[in-house]
């Protein structure tokens, strides 16, 4: 499965070294997630090309935890495709550069 709209750190990618931060980024959606009952939501496409599931992933206390992981600076809006929260996730990930939170720590 793939998170709408994020882009993490790399920490699986077979010819990629770990990134800066991935494994910071993999344990803070591990520990969001883990154990949990979770919703999914779908946009306009519900797999890409690799037959992955896209989708965007709620807590059942609300939490929306691809806009999470963005805006406590553990991954990146990945703009290359439409999706409806676009802007959004383009202004989380302003707002966590601009607090240095996560990657953009110094």
């Amino acid at each position: 499965m793939r998170l709408i709209g994020v882009d993490t750190p790399e920490t699986v990618h077979p010819q990629k070294p770990v990134e800066y931060f991935g494994k910071e980024a993999s344990e803070f959606t591990r520990r969001m997630v883990e154990g949990k009952e979770v919703c999914l939501k779908f946009d306009w496409q519900q797999r890409d090309k690799y037959k992955r599931l896209l989708a965007y992933v709620y807590l059942l206390d609300g939490t929306f935890l691809n806009a999470e992981i963005i805006k406590q600076g553990y991954g990146f809006a990945y703009t290359r495709y439409p999706f409806k929260y676009l802007e959004e996730f383009r202004r989380y990930e302003r707002e966590a550069r601009e607090e240095k939170k996560g990657l953009w720590r110094e």
